[in-house]
């Protein structure tokens, strides 16, 4: 069974810098991208972060410049990399990733089960 593992989140002050970092693990064919999704209490799943297995990368306005995703595509595993961290960054962050299994050759979408991120003094 393919899975996400998360790992990296924490408490942090304000200005500080956190990395959080997605494995997949399982039967997997092959990853087309992977990304960061973040949800804040009360409000919905917000876009963060994808990278393509060519490395392309695509941002949220509110963390370009702060923020960076990248991939070790030999490992399976993406990273994002924040910086200046602000009280507004606090939230779950969820993996997203999309990937084709070896045992079906089926591309699914797949989740991590989310890690916490506080900014605060």
């Amino acid at each position: 069974q393919v899975q996400l593992v998360e790992s990296g989140g924490g408490l942090v002050q304000p200005g500080g810098s956190l990395r959080l970092n997605c494995a997949a693990t399982g039967s997997i064919a092959s990853i087309a991208y992977m990304g960061w999704y973040r949800q804040a209490p009360g409000k919905q799943r917000d876009f963060v972060a994808t990278i393509t297995n060519g490395g392309s990368t695509n941002y949220a306005d509110s963390v370009k410049g702060r923020f960076t995703i990248s991939r070790d595509n030999a490992k399976n595993t993406a990273y994002l990399q924040m910086n200046s961290l602000k009280p507004d960054d606090t939230a779950v962050y969820y993996c997203h990733a999309q990937i084709k299994s070896t045992s079906t050759l089926l591309t699914y979408n797949y989740w991590g089960q989310g890690t916490q991120v506080t900014v605060s003094s």
